[in-house]
């Protein structure tokens, strides 16, 4: 455990350089709040106009400005690094990690509201923080979590169109169809065929993504009980919040899994525009398509084993190594297999990130729940095991820029210890939570009037011409 140690040491001792800077940017985004108003429509009122102009003087003073050079490997590369997308609500910094409107996880875990004292941010607090990027009191998430509620109703037509698919098909695909049946009660839509002015486009928006985000749990956890349980569906409880009462829909009522529920959720929020789902779900919205129509494509992004369905393969990939080697693997029994895994032409599920180049902030924060609630699970134990073997061999191999744990890398043996073990319903639970950045976006999308998306693209013959002609110039 030598390595991990060390790792884990030099973490505290970056964070500890950076929590003065950090505290400083708290105290400025808790001083913004400063609004008893209990009513998050009618904040966002009073913060569009400017921020509409803010977006206005950026275009006229520096239209022109040049944000860098596209260069042939970021063509060819999946346009990674490109800059060339606005996304308000969260910004990822490589070596930082994830920042909501400016503030980190633990600052996050430190100043929203949580359910008791020094328990995990509500995640009506991150959906406030989003779409206002101001900190909100414990009465204005309380008064959002009750607003939640009361648009959490699922209409039968829904749970008709999910029961018309074969109960073996994959959980993301009855979730998604869910989602597309839910798009017929679209105000969005409705006012758009009304003839809508462009300059409210936020406000049906803004009623569809709220809508969408409480319904969400009802309709995840009908899924679950359908294809894992015994089909029985159970009541939402107007006692409980957003992210305990997801837990409690899927039959889950420990109130560490609660606590579990909310991080989860909260964490799993957003993560910049970049990433296919929220990428997807901008660029289907940017043809003005409804928030349920752009979140059904979100979706389906997110359902690819590259992107939201690697917490399935991490979970199926450590139980693996349990079924071929035992709970109790030694370190070198464990690097055995990772090469295994490696030399058969696989990766190891849980490692790396397109972005980030230091462990996952997000990975980090799973790690402190499960030393604070489960140290003993045997899972656990062996993914704290895989933190000191694997970083060391993907660098020895050579290839990769980020050996370290992402996001993934944990969150299935936390759900696995509470109960939660069907790996093929994980990638569900993160569409849940991905719902809460994807719609805040969405409605300031509408809000500062971004425009269609259309990117350039070009054929090799072009890019060949163009690379020939620029080296005889």
């Amino acid at each position: 455990m030598v390595f991990f140690r060390s790792v884990n040491a030099l973490s505290k001792l970056r964070s500890r350089l950076g929590q003065q800077s950090n505290l400083r940017d708290s105290v400025r985004w808790l001083q913004t709040q400063t609004s008893t108003d209990l009513d998050l429509r009618s904040q966002l009122k009073e913060l569009i106009p400017e921020q509409q102009e803010r977006l206005k003087k950026i275009k006229a003073e520096y239209g022109k400005v040049q944000l860098g050079n596209i260069t042939v490997d970021m063509v060819l590369g999946g346009m990674r690094g490109m800059t060339g997308l606005l996304w308000e609500t969260s910004l990822l910094d490589p070596d930082e990690g994830i920042r909501f409107r400016g503030l980190s996880i633990p600052e996050c875990q430190k100043v929203l509201p949580g359910a008791k004292p020094g328990g995990e941010p509500l995640p009506e607090g991150l959906l406030w923080l989003l779409l206002t990027g101001k900190v909100p009191s414990k009465e204005q998430v309380d008064a959002l979590s009750e607003e939640l509620r009361s648009r959490a109703a699922v209409p039968d037509y829904v749970y008709d169109a999910i029961d018309a698919l074969p109960i073996t098909a994959h959980p993301m695909t009855q979730f998604t169809t869910g989602v597309m049946a839910l798009q017929v009660q679209s105000e969005f839509q409705k006012a758009y065929d009304k003839g809508i002015h462009k300059s409210k486009y936020w406000e049906p928006t803004f009623e569809d993504s709220l809508s969408l985000i409480a319904q969400l749990p009802v309709v995840a956890s009908y899924v679950y009980r359908r294809i894992f349980k015994d089909g029985k569906v159970i009541p939402v409880d107007d006692s409980l919040d957003y992210g305990a009462n997801f837990s409690h829909l899927l039959g889950f009522d420990d109130p560490k899994m609660h606590e579990l529920m909310r991080l989860y959720v909260t964490i799993h929020s957003d993560h910049e525009g970049g990433n296919v789902s929220a990428h997807t779900g901008h660029l289907v919205a940017s043809a003005l398509s409804d928030p349920y129509l752009s979140f059904a494509a979100a979706l389906n992004g997110l359902a690819g084993p590259l992107h939201g369905l690697a917490n399935q393969e991490v979970l199926l990939w450590i139980k693996s190594v349990v079924d071929e080697v035992g709970e109790k693997v030694t370190t070198e029994q464990l690097k055995d297999y990772v090469w295994k895994t490696l030399n058969s032409g696989k990766v190891v599920p849980g490692f790396g990130h397109g972005v980030l180049r230091k462990t996952d902030p997000r990975y980090s924060c799973q790690r402190e729940f499960a030393l604070k609630h489960l140290p003993d699970d045997p899972l656990f134990q062996l993914v704290s095991k895989l933190y000191e073997v694997v970083p060391p061999i993907l660098i020895e191999l050579g290839k990769v820029k980020n050996p370290w744990p992402n996001v993934d890398a944990h969150s299935g043996v936390l759900l696995n210890h509470f109960g939660l073990t069907e790996a093929r319903f994980f990638t569900v639970l993160f569409g849940v939570s991905r719902s809460i950045g994807i719609g805040s976006q969405l409605i300031w999308d509408r809000a500062l009037g971004l425009p269609l998306e259309r990117p350039k693209s070009v054929t090799m013959e072009s890019l060949e011409n163009y690379c020939k002609k620029a080296a005889s110039s």
